[in-house]
């Protein structure tokens, strides 16, 4: 028997969020992955350099999964949760984890500076940070070190974001741009290497999954939560109900550079 609005609500709410572990979702939504499998050519490039920098790793997930892992590992995360996660996760395999949030302060408009010595790393890689920190990430790596990431590009999702927030303005549908991060990179010391990006279809089955995603990637709508939006999550469940999954598409690119 199909379940109810309220049952699918209810159990996404009150879902476990620690980690970036997105496996709750299976055989709920379903997201196409980008050709160049990001998470292999990170694995292939970790097992070649002495020193690695993961920048927002998330519950470390990525990083665990390399069959081989440098000299020196270490991770940043400022979510607690997430922090927690990923220690648990890399601390066993000689990886380090620094809390760390690398936000815009009073003291600091630019970002909070990562907590490192200039030149410390070989390479340094990201899987969808809120903000590359460019001055940054080229002050901690080593010459003719590289930056390796995997970026969430503009407008990802915004069919989803736009129905609950309604059309975005076009200075925010074009955030992330992936030519204007290159250029701000360029403008902070580092050469591109190689930029690709994609386009990717999510279906989501179920409301449930709906409000997992937006708990879980809470950037999307900002202070969601089911009491707030339960009306547009009713209209959207009633969509699913009537008319099959929700489509929407991520935009992704990746980034390489070097110092």
């Amino acid at each position: 028997m199909d379940r109810t609005f309220d049952e699918l609500v209810a159990e996404a709410d009150a879902a476990p969020m620690s980690g970036w572990d997105f496996s709750w979702l299976e055989g709920r939504a379903t997201e196409e992955r980008p050709s160049w499998r990001y998470s292999r050519l990170l694995h292939e490039r970790l097992a070649t350099v002495d020193a690695a920098l993961d920048l927002q790793t998330g519950g470390g997930e990525v990083l665990a999964a390399a069959p081989s892992l440098p000299r020196l590992l270490v991770a940043t995360e400022g979510w607690p949760p997430n922090v927690a996660a990923a220690t648990r996760l890399l601390h066993p395999l000689g990886g380090a984890v620094v809390a760390h949030d690398d936000a815009a302060t009073t003291e600091h408009p630019d970002g909070t500076p990562l907590p490192f010595a200039d030149g410390a790393f070989d390479l340094v890689t990201s899987r969808h940070p809120v903000v590359p920190r460019w001055t940054e990430i080229a002050r901690v790596l080593r010459p003719s070190g590289t930056y390796l990431a995997q970026h969430v590009g503009p407008a990802s999702v915004f069919e989803l974001v736009e129905f609950f927030l309604g059309p975005q303005p076009e200075e925010v549908r074009r955030g992330r741009d992936p030519e204007d991060e290159v250029a701000d990179a360029r403008a902070a010391g580092l050469e591109l290497v190689d930029l690709r990006a994609e386009r990717l279809r999510i279906e989501f089955h179920d409301v449930g999954a709906v409000v997992w995603f937006l708990r879980k990637v809470v950037w999307m709508v900002p202070g969601f939560t089911v009491d707030a939006y339960r009306t547009e999550l009713r209209d959207l469940h009633e969509r699913i109900v009537t008319d099959g999954p929700f489509v929407a598409h991520s935009a992704r690119h990746l980034v390489e550079l070097r110092r």
